[in-house]
């Protein structure tokens, strides 16, 4: 079988949809044709020109990182700096380079799961879950064609809310209609009024997914003209949002855990603020820079808040409430090489994949 660049992508984005991600974000094919056969993919953290070269070595005609070698606009491609140094030796090589970041981040199958998995979390949920990304509809559909069209919109992507499935709320009732002499109605006659026994579907939906829910159900109900309408709802996606939060198995000492958190994330070092000689169980992370969450990490109740980036002011806002711990942005994230191979392996088992040892951390210590 054949694989081409756009089949990889389109299934990465059906785990992280570009519509998740931030608005200063660039995930996205940045290089390449989508129409290019794919002979290897390459997955990093970052890309720079030693990624570019690995990827050359090993046959690799597609990067698959996290963070976009490009996030503001070039007016040049001089190789005055990495980044156009770094884009030019891919386009002269036919490597395309995809990046798939805060939507990854975003998604509970994501980074944060994986570093979740590392620290050995249990009960994971999403610390921080995005509202406004849902969507209602309402359709009026005779009784007989309810399950047809509500399988339609299923296949779609509607009904799932959480751990469930094929979720939706029907009422029975009454529909009339006058069809006009224009009408070519499934159901009655042209200048008679027709009364059919109805149901009234209600389905909830990612919005993302809005032409696609509507292409379904126009495809799988029997009216000419679709009686319907779409609500927006501000309901929190429990699967979708910033950071999350989970359990150890145990509790644990703090100075116990830290050294845990070092061994399972192979840390170099650890920056935190005071400890507060209470047992660690519910730990609240962030890979990244992931400081605007402390107020969220608080709320959950967490012993203690693991993300990166944070400045010095910003660590007396821990106020004794909880310790607050930086592992590094690199750290926190590095890990996601292996979470993007884990999810291509189970898709593209006929595709040679590799794990960059190009170590892109730019920060050294000593």
């Amino acid at each position: 079988m054949v694989n081409l660049i756009r089949d990889v992508v389109s299934y990465l984005e059906s785990i992280a949809p570009p519509a998740y991600q931030e608005s200063y974000d660039n995930a996205q094919l940045i290089t390449g044709s989508p129409k290019d056969k794919v002979k290897g993919i390459l997955c990093t953290l970052d890309v720079t020109e030693e990624v570019v070269q690995d990827a050359i070595d090993k046959n690799c005609n597609l990067i698959v990182a996290h963070h976009p070698i490009i996030f503001k606009g070039l007016k040049s491609l001089t190789g005055k700096n990495y980044v156009e140094r770094t884009v030019i030796k891919a386009i002269k090589n036919d490597i395309a380079i995809y990046a798939i970041h805060t939507n990854l981040d975003h998604v509970h199958t994501g980074v944060n799961r994986k570093i979740a998995e590392k620290i050995g979390l249990e009960k994971s949920r999403i610390l921080a879950p995005k509202n406004s990304l849902l969507m209602k509809l309402v359709v009026f559909v005779p009784n007989e064609n309810t399950e047809e069209v509500l399988q339609g919109l299923y296949k779609a992507g509607a009904g799932s809310i959480g751990e469930y499935s094929n979720c939706s709320f029907q009422v029975l009732g009454e529909g009339t209609f006058l069809p006009s002499e224009n009408s070519n109605p499934t159901i009655g006659s042209q200048g008679k009024t027709e009364t059919v026994q109805e149901k009234r579907v209600e389905v909830i939906f990612p919005a993302f997914l809005k032409n696609k829910i509507l292409s379904a159900l126009k495809k799988s109900h029997p009216y000419e003209e679709v009686a319907y309408y779409l609500q927006s709802l501000e309901n929190e996606h429990q699967e979708v949002g910033a950071g999350m939060v989970g359990e150890l198995p145990q509790p644990m000492n703090e100075k116990v855990f830290l050294q845990h958190l070092k061994s399972s994330m192979n840390l170099h070092i650890i920056k935190f603020t005071a400890l507060r000689d209470r047992q660690i169980k519910r730990v609240a992370i962030c890979g990244g820079a992931g400081i605007f969450l402390l107020g969220a990490a608080k709320k959950a109740n967490a012993d203690i808040f693991i993300t990166s980036d944070i400045k010095y002011h910003e660590f007396f806002d821990a106020d004794n409430q909880i310790v607050l711990a930086d592992i590094g942005h690199y750290e926190s994230e590095i890990h996601t090489k292996e979470l993007l191979m884990e999810l291509l392996s189970q898709k593209f088992s006929n595709i040679a994949l590799y794990l960059t040892k190009v170590i892109t951390n730019p920060i050294t210590y000593i």
